[in-house]
């Protein structure tokens, strides 16, 4: 024994056999997880699931179209901390099916992933049943479907239209192709009053019954312009009246200021509106000639431009009535004698009418009634009235001939 530790190579033997224990001892200790690590735990392996992990598919896409696979699927891996860490963190995996080689038809297959071999992976669902149909597009026309067209401002109402495109592009299983009843968009009108400026929407495909399908569609949306416009209808105003003007007064003339109104309103109203009226006057509150405001009266649904009140000129005359004004008889013979037999006494009335001023004047004096018996026989005549009277006035007499009868 003594001679080995003489030996310089047992010496050296010795050393290197300490040195490669330390080594192996430090670099344990260094790698030895702590209880501050929340990541894994001080175990061996560790447990981890991915709940929505994305499913791809392999398969002919310029040819076919599949069904049945799920868009993720939930993925547990177990392994060492050292290499499930880094797969974790940077997700540098995926799963897929496989469907290269696979005919058109239904399928049962297993679905696989490219997570390391160092690391049991299990998915779930492990197998699917998924349908592999040939792929179809064809080119359908877009229909517009607009919404609360009832809703738009008050007269106002849906004209032209435009779609751009007006046709898409549809792909899909052929057997969805076959089932697409109507592609169309929705454009929302409530409460508008201007037209609608190239307004992007999202396109729909249906199938006969109104159920949604989901289908790839190109392009994805499409633009809308459409005319919002309020129509209108130039009409004549009439003033509408109602009652009787005070006693001794007569209306001379009634009119608006504007003899025509412009009325907006849906097309459907303006047909049955060939004039519009202003709100019924009352005479029976008019005392005196000069301007009153007065309402347009309306349809449902209409409006105009301008305000909706209008000048009214109204212009009365007074009238004044005087009675039992003599009626004179002129060139009667010498040997003749007349009598009245209508009006029997040879009186009558007369009505005067005018401004209150020229007819508050007014008397019997300035009025003289005639007739004119010359070169009559005797017996039964009518002979007109000659009416002499003032001027800037009206005057109206009760009888315009009378009747006499003319004796020897």
């Amino acid at each position: 024994m003594d001679n080995w530790f003489r030996s310089k190579w047992f010496v050296r033997v010795i050393a290197l056999a300490l040195a490669v224990l330390l080594y192996i001892f430090v670099n344990v200790e260094t790698n030895r997880p702590t209880a501050s690590d929340s990541t894994f735990p001080s175990q061996s392996d560790d447990a981890q699931t991915i709940s929505d992990v994305p499913v791809e598919i392999e398969i002919d896409s310029e040819k076919y179209v599949v069904s049945g696979v799920p868009e993720s699927v939930k993925v547990t891996m177990e392994g060492s901390p050292g290499i499930l860490t880094p797969v974790l963190t940077n997700r540098n995996f995926k799963v897929f099916v496989d469907l290269e080689g696979y005919e058109a038809g239904e399928h049962r297959v297993e679905l696989q992933h490219t997570i390391s071999p160092d690391i049991d992976a299990y998915i779930e669902p492990k197998q699917i049943d998924v349908v592999i149909e040939e792929k179809a597009t064809e080119e359908f026309e877009v229909a517009v479907d607009f919404l609360n067209e009832g809703k738009l401002a008050e007269g106002y109402e849906l004209g032209d239209y435009e779609v751009e495109p007006g046709t898409v592009t549809i792909t899909s299983a052929k057997s969805v192709i076959d089932r697409i009843g109507i592609v169309k968009v929705y454009v929302d009108l409530a409460g508008l009053d201007r037209s609608i400026d190239r307004r992007e929407v999202p396109v729909n495909v249906y199938d006969s019954q109104g159920n949604p399908l989901s289908v790839n569609v190109q392009p994805e949306n499409v633009v809308v312009s459409a005319d919002i416009h309020n129509p209108s209808k130039t009409v004549p105003l009439s003033v509408e009246t109602n009652g009787e003007l005070p006693e001794g007064y007569s209306l001379t003339s009634i009119s608006a200021n504007v003899e025509e109104v412009e009325v907006f309103a849906r097309s459907s109203v303006l047909e049955n509106i060939e004039t519009i009226n202003t709100e019924e006057i009352d005479l029976s509150e008019i005392t005196e000639s000069g301007t009153i405001e007065a309402n347009i009266s309306l349809p449902d649904g209409a409006n105009v431009s301008d305000n909706k009140t209008v000048e009214v000129a109204v212009e009365l005359a007074q009238t004044k009535t005087i009675e039992a004004l003599p009626i004179e008889v002129e060139g009667l013979g010498d040997e003749l004698e007349s009598a009245f037999l209508d009006p029997e006494n040879g009186e009558m009335n007369v009505t005067v009418s005018g401004s209150q001023e020229d007819v508050d004047g007014i008397t019997a004096d300035d009025f003289r009634f005639s007739i004119d018996l010359s070169d009559l026989e005797p017996g039964e005549h009518e002979v007109p009235i000659s009416v002499e009277g003032p001027e800037g006035v009206e005057v109206v007499p009760e009888f315009e001939q009378a009747t006499i009868e003319i004796t020897e």
